[in-house]
């Protein structure tokens, strides 16, 4: 049986502040601003990148999502 692996990377969200962190390997971390809409924006961008979302956290006006997708 074959093991996958992955390459990880994170999303964080302020939400009331609208300041988006994207940080994915190989692209270092980069910023965007916007609310509900940016965020659904960034997500289907990642998504059709070959990423999903292994998991996510939250606590007051911060949401924090870990991505991944397979190597190889």
């Amino acid at each position: 049986m074959t093991s996958r692996q992955y390459e990880f990377g994170v999303i964080e969200w302020l939400w009331d502040i609208e300041q988006i962190w994207i940080h994915l390997p190989g692209s270092g971390r980069y910023e965007e601003r916007g609310g509900h809409d940016k965020i659904t924006e960034v997500l289907t961008r990642l998504g059709a990148g070959g990423w999903d979302v292994a998991t996510c956290a939250a606590s007051g006006n911060w949401l924090l999502w870990t991505v991944r997708r397979p190597l190889g």
